[in-house]
């Protein structure tokens, strides 16, 4: 039984920092892809940033040199640091599993982030 588990999300003021972990249970982090997502109501999903797993990471345009994804396989743990944050990073945060050896992808439930004085 494979569950993702957000957390970390919360109200920070424009040009604060939040670090949002994801947590995978189910023996299929080491040979996962990892990504971040956000979607806003009326929105699609959209990527953020992902990282392989051998470590190579992707990002969006619009949080390049802002936010920094990385993983701790020892925890079975992807996060997503974010710096710099800006009123239009509003959204949930949603972590996705893509395991190397399987068709299936799996989500968390999201977690909320606010940027706003």
């Amino acid at each position: 039984q494979v569950q993702v588990v957000e957390s970390g999300g919360g109200l920070v003021q424009p040009g604060g920092s939040l670090t949002l972990s994801c947590v995978v249970s189910g023996r299929i982090f080491s040979t996962s892809a990892m990504a971040w997502y956000r979607q806003t109501p009326g929105k699609q999903r959209e990527l953020v940033a992902g990282i392989t797993n051998g470590g190579t990471t992707n990002y969006a345009d619009f949080v390049q040199g802002r936010f920094t994804i990385s993983r701790d396989n020892a925890k079975d743990t992807a996060y997503l640091q974010m710096n710099n944050l800006k009123v239009e990073d509003t959204a949930v945060y949603y972590c996705n599993v893509t395991p190397t050896f399987s068709p299936n992808e799996y989500w968390g439930l999201g977690t909320q982030v606010t940027v706003s004085s």
